[in-house]
């Protein structure tokens, strides 16, 4: 192995990407793709605001007056005893519904009264209507008709609002004071506080959960995308025959470290340019200015410690991958040759996707220490582990110990495959030439 041919090779690999558009494009969009995917959904429906016009039909003539009042209170952001706040809701929920109601009597002809207001909802008249029955008091249900059933957030806060009504009647009937059984019966919200070595400080459970699978996908994507261009360089290096003038003049080897190297940097300068994004949108000024966040919702912040094991963890992930992805492009003749065993490489990578919400539940259990010290999964499910709750020492410093032992038997024996697979041309290997490959290489 010679130093000086590995850092010619890695300086070309380097520069040769991100040199290129493509580098600087893909740098800015998939850090908006991926929060689009897990963090705007969410924030759009905090911050979405539904209006709807009802008429409400109240066979009892007891529910419709209160039930309007509570209604409109929801959709001002007021709160009354029984509301949404006392429910344990927070209060930016209240708010994504709104609600012009009107009350219809009720006309003593069931039938033409329903295809009255079915008549003003096909005009557009109004959006829906209400039809509450003498036995929602003893526990019968109510009736929503609309164009569209499908606003199952709309629903909700008309349900929430409809059962307040019914209950405070319930509990009328049965001679009890309403607002004194609310004030005695009201849930108690809890605070959510992170205790650290650094201090306890408030943050919001979901806002602890979308960074670690802001992090995690990121890391996911990164180590997907840059394995790949691994295998589709050598597969171009290999087709075009450029592979056989280089390895005139430098060892199989020292191409190949050289090649994962450069690879590696590049990708380290597109993680690094995206970490120093995330560290300035968490910082505790600007968390303020992000949009309009809902009660109780907050952006933890990334601590140098985490900024520098996540940068590790890809390196090790990068290694872990690369090697294999570079041993499968020096076998296969074409990219889709290549692209059909590479799939089972995709697979260690999809797994730890499946349990990634339980590890963010629950990061000391069993299935989460146990995966996130397979080196195959310790670099996507160790740096998610430490979004949650930062692991014992111990268990880093074995995760790191482990996967490095094994990075250095992958390199051993995909070397092997790349030594002479990038040579090899003609018919698809089968398993057992590769594996003799290893063995004579």
């Amino acid at each position: 192995m010679r130093l000086d041919n590995i850092v010619v090779v890695a300086k070309r690999e380097y520069l040769q990407r991100v040199r290129t558009k493509g580098f600087w494009i893909s740098t800015l969009l998939i850090p908006v793709f991926i929060s689009a995917i897990t963090v705007l959904p969410t924030l759009l429906i905090f911050a979405s605001q539904t209006s709807q016009t009802i008429v409400v039909v109240d066979e009892t003539g007891r529910l419709a007056q209160d039930f309007v009042k509570r209604a409109t209170s929801r959709g001002e952001g007021k709160t009354a005893p029984g509301d949404a706040k006392e429910r344990g809701l927070v209060a930016d929920e209240s708010k994504m519904a709104r609600f012009e109601v009107t009350v219809e009597p009720f006309s003593g002809d069931p039938e033409r009264q329903r295809a009255a207001l079915n008549g003003r909802v096909l005009a557009e008249e109004i959006d829906a209507w209400v039809w509450i029955g003498p036995s929602v008091l003893t526990g019968g249900k109510a009736e929503y008709h609309a164009r569209s059933v499908s606003n199952l957030f709309t629903q909700d806060a008309l349900e929430d609002e409809l059962s307040a009504t019914v209950r405070r009647a319930r509990l009328s009937q049965a001679g009890l004071d309403p607002d004194r059984v609310g004030e005695l019966t009201r849930p108690v919200k809890l605070e959510t506080i992170k205790i650290s070595k650094e201090g306890s400080r408030a943050e919001g459970g979901p806002g602890g959960m979308l960074f670690g699978v802001l992090l995690f996908m990121m890391l996911y994507m990164m180590m997907f995308i840059w394995g790949q261009q691994v295998m589709n360089s050598v597969l171009e290096e290999k087709g075009s025959r450029v592979i056989e003038v280089l390895v005139s003049t430098l060892r199989p080897f020292d191409l190949l470290m050289g090649k994962l190297v450069g690879t590696c940097l590049a990708g380290l300068t597109q993680l690094a340019l995206w970490q120093g994004t995330l560290v300035v949108l968490t910082a505790p000024r600007m968390i303020g200015a992000i949009g309009r966040m809902p009660e109780g919702v907050s952006i933890p912040t990334m601590t140098p410690l985490m900024a520098i094991n996540f940068l590790l963890f890809f390196i090790l992930g990068f290694f872990t991958f690369s090697t294999l992805y570079a041993a499968i492009g020096s076998a296969f003749n074409n990219l889709q040759e290549a692209q059909q065993t590479a799939s089972v490489a995709v697979i260690f990578l999809i797994l730890p996707v499946f349990v990634m919400y339980p590890v963010i539940n629950d990061p000391n259990s069993t299935m989460a220490v146990v995966m996130s010290l397979i080196p195959l999964f310790t670099p996507l499910m160790m740096p998610l582990r430490m979004t949650a709750q930062m692991p014992p020492a111990w268990q880093i410093l074995l995760a790191y110990a482990l996967t490095l032992g094994f990075i250095v038997v992958m390199v051993w024996f995909c070397a092997r495959i790349y030594r002479i697979g990038i040579l090899m041309y003609g018919k698809k290997p089968t398993i057992q030439e590769i594996w003799r490959w290893t063995r004579y290489a």
